[in-house]
């Protein structure tokens, strides 16, 4: 036999045993590996908000839209909007125990189940969106975030923020502290609790059923997010005065929840692009906010004759106050929230040194 036509069977009749038991096992995992690479995948996410919600929802249709075509339509992800498969209060739960694959709303809704959850939203009188995503992503925030979710089932992923809110919309006037007392005010999370505790009376009450509570005086004042969406809401039909600045949410992370089983069971490389896409929407949707907010804004002064108006100082340093106290007992309370809070706190201090030098000195000359 002429050694330039020597047959791969012969080759591997003539090698080592151990070396041909090698090439056949390299053989069996490549293939293996390529059947596992075409298998498919179809997820169920749901929302804390309407079917394709402005911004909120578009975010997570894009982010499912991504991961479809990254993939090569190897993983698909059908995208519903509260209430349609799973009620939106019961969404953490749905992705925990499997019933679901992803979830996307705000932390702060499992407040009840786990108090530190919060943090990694927003904190009153704390982080902007860009420090929250240093803090997360750069800052160890993340760490901390897996680490609290783990013994759920559940993978934590920063996709989407807000950017500094709007204070709210009342139907009187907000002068002083006093008239905060009695006041009946849809903020959920721990605005709420501080708000209580400054002498109103906070309730939470899902998005789309804040404009009807406004109408019917079953509230006089609720917070939303801004004003693209406030106004998309009609919220000035039923309430003129709108307050700023939203010391409750000074740039609230959006959550996507993802099942820890389901995820661990993508290929590699799958779970790569979900990771990507994540990261897409979560930068696409504070873009979105900071974009349309100033131009709707003017449409609610301009057009709607919607009385914009800043808290008095008097009110802003009582809930600086009661944060305090309501972020101290809960401290005390729970250790894990402590970790959170003090992990969080020494970041933004950090974080505020540099912004003086930094953001801070510029914005009067810009």
């Amino acid at each position: 036999m002429d050694k330039k036509t020597i047959s791969r069977r012969h080759l591997l009749q003539t090698l080592p045993l151990g070396i041909v038991g090698l090439a056949c096992n390299r053989s069996e995992a490549d293939q293996k590996q390529e059947a596992r690479s075409e298998e498919k995948f179809t997820w169920i996410a749901s929302t804390t908000w309407s079917p394709h919600f402005p911004i909120l929802g578009e975010g997570m249709d894009l982010f499912a839209e991504q991961v479809k075509i990254m993939s090569g339509g190897r993983l698909t992800i059908k995208v519903y909007g509260a209430g349609e498969i799973v009620p939106a209060f019961e969404l953490f739960d749905a992705v925990s125990q499997g019933a679901i694959q992803i979830g996307h709303g705000a932390s702060y809704y499992w407040a009840g189940k786990i108090p530190s959850a919060g943090f990694f939203c927003s904190t009153p009188f704390g982080l902007n969106a860009q420090q929250m995503n240093a803090w997360l992503i750069a800052g160890g925030g993340m760490a901390l975030w897996e680490e609290i979710y783990a013994k759920y089932n559940i993978i934590p992923f920063a996709c989407g923020n807000t950017g500094v809110q709007m204070g709210g919309w009342f139907r009187k006037e907000i002068n002083s502290v006093a008239d905060l007392q009695g006041l009946k005010m849809r903020m959920p999370g721990l605005g709420g609790k501080i708000i209580s505790r400054a002498g109103a009376s906070a309730t939470q009450i899902v998005g789309g059923e804040i404009y009807t509570s406004l109408e019917r005086g079953v509230i006089d004042g609720a917070e939303w997010i801004g004003p693209y969406h406030d106004y998309k809401m009609g919220f000035y039909q039923v309430a003129k005065y709108y307050y700023y600045p939203g010391w409750h949410e000074t740039g609230s992370t959006l959550e996507m929840m993802i099942n820890k089983t389901a995820f661990e069971k993508l290929p590699p490389d799958l779970r790569e692009m979900v990771i990507s896409a994540a990261a897409r929407a979560n930068a696409w949707m504070l873009a979105e906010f900071e974009a349309k907010n100033n131009f709707y804004l003017k449409k609610l002064v301009q057009e709607e004759n919607v009385q914009l108006r800043k808290f008095p100082e008097d009110v802003l340093q009582t809930l600086k106050k009661a944060t305090e106290e309501v972020i101290g007992e809960m401290i005390a309370a729970d250790p894990i929230s402590k970790k959170v809070y003090a992990h969080q706190t020494a970041f933004k201090k950090e974080i505020l040194q540099w912004s003086e030098v930094s953001e801070k000195a510029i914005l009067p000359y810009l």
